[in-house]
Order: structure tokens, then sequence, then C-alpha cells
């Protein structure tokens, strides 16, 4: 089946990776539209060889017909323009956090939560790029042992701010002098944590999306999430730090079985020859990478981990094309 796609944002980080995930997947896409702001109107941006013109993003414009309209822009493009194109009978994949924890939203990573779209139309929620690659990894062992509780540290590439972050590591790695303005302190030769705003309980905004989203996913709100998210200076590719307190002792080799078994999971871990993922081998790829599994040496049931992802792709385009495969493949 030939499909009809709509991006808004396209012209964005997000946006453009989502182009390209597009073009690498095996759906069939007969009509690409791309929807962005004043400011890039009219650029020429080229999908499966052929020029795509960009066009400005209206309320008219989404209320015409799309099988599948993608949001990556902000929350409240999203907010106001989303609900719109729903009304008007689309599909709504939205990267934003906007809608995340809205009742009867569905937020969805396939691999682990995909049943939610059978039958579905109307707006789908596409979850934090950190929380994505956590739950790929911790959906398997919570159904085979539970998961009581988990201690995330989480050390997250620029891109996951946008062109002008990249643009700022960039520079401050060729010149010191060069200020930071993305981010409250320099990034080059640091570890900021801080992403997003803080909450008056101390955790930032983006730590607490790991909580609820987790709980969202997974489907179980009684598992204790205690994240720290800080910002590294890494182009590409989200790595993270998990412990796990499960409510089963697990086998460690059991454990890599299960996750070696695990669909989008790779699974590199043989630290004798220094085996174990980082992000520049993540980075391009559509897998969730996990390594350095060990037992708690001092607790039977704790766990811990090392995870890494691509965030513009498996933490967010990716998983985006697979929602539209996913509810491809019910039909």
């Amino acid at each position: 089946m030939s499909l009809t796609v709509g991006i808004v944002g396209g012209t964005g980080a997000v946006g453009k990776k989502m182009i390209e995930v597009l073009e690498e997947r095996s759906l069939t896409i007969d009509k690409l539209r791309i929807f962005a702001s004043e400011k890039s109107f009219g650029q020429k941006i080229i999908f499966n060889n052929r020029k795509v013109t960009v066009e400005l993003l209206t309320e008219e414009a989404m209320k015409e017909t799309f099988d599948y309209l993608l949001f990556a822009a902000g929350g409240a493009i999203s907010a106001k323009f989303a609900p719109i194109a729903a009304a008007a009978g689309n599909i709504v994949i939205d990267n934003s956090s906007h809608w995340r924890m809205t009742e009867g939203i569905p937020l969805v990573v396939p691999e682990v939560n995909g049943d939610v779209l059978r039958g579905y139309r109307g707006i789908i929620a596409n979850p934090n790029c950190s929380t994505t690659q956590m739950v790929m990894v911790l959906a398997p062992l919570h159904k085979k042992y539970g998961i009581r509780r988990v201690v995330v540290s989480t050390y997250q590439a620029v891109s996951g701010s946008g062109y002008k972050a990249i643009e700022e590591l960039e520079k401050q790695l060729i010149d010191e002098s060069y200020p930071n303005k993305v981010y409250p302190r320099k990034i080059a030769a640091n570890c900021i944590p801080h992403i997003d705003v803080f909450n008056e309980n101390g955790f930032t905004k983006e730590e607490l999306k790991m909580i609820y989203e987790t709980h969202k996913i997974l489907r179980d709100d009684t598992i204790e999430v205690n994240p720290t998210a800080v910002r590294i200076p890494v182009f590409y590719g989200h790595s993270e730090s998990i412990y796990l307190e499960l409510n089963k002792d697990p086998d460690i080799n059991e454990v890599r079985e299960i996750l070696e078994e695990t669909e989008g999971v790779v699974l590199n871990d043989n630290p004798d020859e220094n085996k174990y993922p980082t992000p520049l081998e993540a980075e391009n790829s559509d897998c969730t990478y996990v390594g350095r599994i060990r037992k708690d040496l001092f607790n039977s049931k704790g766990l811990s981990l090392w995870v890494v992802a691509d965030n513009l792709r498996k933490g967010a385009a990716t998983n985006a094309i697979q929602i539209i495969e996913t509810i491809e493949n019910f039909k």
C-alpha cells in the first residue's frame, strides 16, 4: 500500500532524521509533504531522489487527508495543530512531550507495548529518547523477574537539544572562549547535570519524564524510578548507567540470553575483550545496545547494566516510523 505522509517540523534535526529513516525502511511512500514555519518555507528537501518543497504549516493544511502525520516540532506546535489533524481523521505521531501523559493517548515503544495501537486512530505519543532506550531493556527483565526499583544516570548527547547545541559544542571544541548560549554552562570538556527545568522537588523535567513515562509504557506505576540526567560533550547517542532491584534473584547468563533474544536489542558484553557499547558504535543504528551486565556484590537481587542508543533514531525518528509499521502490520 502506498502511503501519504506529512512531517511537521521536517527541517529540524529530528524531522530530517525522520525523512532519512523513511527512505531506509520498507514502507512505500507515495507522497511526502513537509511543513515548517515561514523561516523554512520554500526550501527544497530531497526524498527518494526527488525534490520536496517545504510548505507553510497552517490549520487548513492539517485538515487535509494523510495516512500519517509525524510531528517533529515543539510542544506548542503539537498542542495547537495535532488536534486539528486528528479531528480530520488523521493518525498523528507526536515526538514532543505535550501529549505523552494525556489519558487515552497511547505512549508507544512498538517492541514493548505496540499492542495498544491495534485499531487505534488519533494522536500517538513518541516517548522521551532516554525513556525509550531504557524500557527496551527493562521490559523483558520486568516480565521475567519483576522490577522493584530503577536507579538510572543518563549521559546525553548534545544533539538532543537540536542543531544549535551541536554547533555550540563544535565551536567550543575549536575556541575555548566561545560562549555558552544553549546550555547554562560550557559543554565542551564538561558534564552538566541539568537537562530541562528544575522542579520544586529537585528533579528536572527530563528526569520526571523518565519516571512517569516508564510507568505508562510498562503499565506498572509501582516501579520506583530514580533518575539523574546529565548532558555530556558527545554529538550523537545517549548512554545510561542503570541499576535494577528485582523481585527475584537474576541468573546472569539467563539475563544475557533474554536480552540477546529481545527484538531491537543488541548484546555487546565481553569486558575481557573490551566489548561494551559506546555512542560511536550506536550512531546511525536503530538498535538499543546493552553491556557491562553484572550482579550487585551486596544484593542478590541487584543488577547493573550499561545501555546506549542513537537518540535521534531509536530515541525519536525510528521509533515514530516503527509505530507506522506496527499499525500497517495490524491491517
